[in-house]
């Protein structure tokens, strides 16, 4: 850390020992010359007297270009702008001639957090290394956290007192003090703000005294939404998310929506997992939210295919109270799943895919040796929608019957509606039969017709 700015910062200052000011050389030159001028002699005439401790320097730019070269020469001191402030740092910030042994101008500001404790430093400066790293790579003193930050262009993400209020009192006693207790990092270009509602109906509130004439209002970033059905209106969890890599059937996810949404009166909250897993590769889609036609309070965890060779399994919850579509983890769908020993490798050899793609798994997908007990290799499509959620899903890899849909047929997995299109299994090495390569033939010219030629058969 640079000696002058560590003081700065701690608010120490002293006078150095009693050593006389130093005569430097003053000056500039800038000129145009052809190569064959070079080397130049300069003697500068002027000189000037430095501040006690600081040391003189000598600067030279030489750019080359064909026949032509400019050179720069600048001997005198290093001058950097001095600025140290909790608000920003002025264009026109105080200049001053840097000491011996600095070669750099810092420009960047700090952000200390700690338990009440909460301040951005903007800091200018002279260095003894270029870079930003004032702090040589220091983030924690003591209790307190620093982060530092030397791009001028991207803001450092803000800290926001973070809380929320709610509760009826009696009109008389307004007005109320509430202290937040609790700080959020905020993503970089989001500001702060406040947001305050009152509702009053008689003593007491909440309750609406005058008409209303839209069902919807915004209140800042707080969105109220009226219904006069005397069915319950619910808040619940909203967001989507997917995982696509290997072995999500033992390593269970986590994930945390940061989102709610009012339901419509007589809605449920609901969430939905959909794990597949081809053995090289799992996808898990999991989406929470608002739901209707279904029975309160339903839990259900399904086994659409597997768990030898192709696993398909769900988890569904429907629920009836605000924000009970909670879980946080993929491991409640997980403990569910039967555990059987791992199978010998088989005879069969099988693609294996699994993927986001409105196209049957590629040619190239990777090949697997299927495990003892399966005899088919399957390759087709899902088609997944509901729940904020529309995609399609390619899966290719070995199944122990010979079917063509993975999911038993099944229209609905919770929210999602589900659609298959699962292509003929292939079935093991060996010729195939006559009827099952008519099956194929029909099926190719049919796809054909119907994709305008571009289906892919995997």
């Amino acid at each position: 850390m640079s000696s002058l700015l560590v003081l700065a910062l701690l608010g120490v200052t002293f006078m150095l020992p009693g050593r006389q000011a130093l005569l430097c050389n003053w000056g500039t030159y800038k000129a145009v010359h052809n190569v064959s001028e070079l080397p130049l002699q300069w003697t500068v005439k002027l000189q000037k007297e430095c501040d006690r401790g600081w040391g003189c320097h000598d600067s030279v730019m030489l750019i080359e270009n064909g026949p032509s070269a400019l050179l720069v020469l600048s001997p005198g001191s290093l001058q950097c702008a001095h600025c140290l402030s909790t608000g920003r740092c002025p264009e026109d910030a105080t200049v001053k001639v840097c000491p011996k042994g600095t070669t750099h101008c810092y420009k960047g500001e700090l952000l200390v957090t700690g338990e009440n404790i909460l301040t951005r430093l903007q800091v200018q400066g002279c260095m003894s290394q270029p870079g930003c790293n004032l702090l040589n790579g220091t983030q924690d003193i003591g209790p307190v956290m620093v982060k530092e930050s030397c791009d001028s262009r991207r803001r450092q993400a803000l800290f926001c007192q973070f809380g929320r209020y709610k509760e009826v009192h009696n009109i008389s006693e307004l007005h109320l003090q509430w202290t937040v207790k609790s700080q959020k990092e905020c993503d970089r270009g989001w500001g702060c703000h406040d947001s305050l509602m009152l509702i009053r109906n008689g003593e007491k509130g909440p309750g609406m005294q005058s008409p209303t004439f839209s069902p919807y209002w915004d209140i800042g970033p707080v969105m109220v939404k009226e219904s006069c059905d005397s069915r319950r209106t619910l808040i619940c969890h909203k967001g989507i998310s997917f995982h696509m890599t290997g072995n999500l059937t033992y390593t269970p996810v986590d994930w945390t929506s940061d989102f709610t949404k009012t339901c419509d009166a007589g809605q449920l909250c609901q969430e939905t997992m959909l794990l597949i897993d081809v053995g090289l590769k799992s996808l898990l889609l999991w989406t929470k939210g608002c739901s209707q036609g279904e029975a309160p309070d339903s839990q259900t965890t399904s086994m659409h295919a597997g768990p030898i060779g192709v696993l398909v399994a769900s988890y569904t919850h429907f629920c009836s109270s605000d924000l009970c579509n909670g879980a946080s983890s993929s491991s409640i769908l997980l403990k569910s799943l039967p555990r059987p020993a791992a199978p010998a490798p088989g005879d069969l050899h099988c693609s294996s895919c699994v993927q986001l793609t409105s196209g049957s798994c590629s040619d190239y997908s990777p090949t697997i040796v299927c495990p003892k007990g399966t005899t088919h290799c399957y390759n087709g499509n899902i088609h997944i929608q509901g729940g904020g959620l529309t995609t399609p899903v390619a899966v290719a890899g070995c199944v122990a019957q010979p079917s063509t849909s993975l999911l038993n047929h099944s229209k609905n997995i919770g929210i999602f509606s589900v659609h298959e299109d699962g292509l003929f299994p292939v079935p093991p090495t060996g010729a195939a039969p006559a009827t099952f390569l008519t099956q194929v033939m029909g099926l190719g010219l049919a796809l054909a017709l119907w994709c305008g030629g571009l289906c892919l058969f995997g």
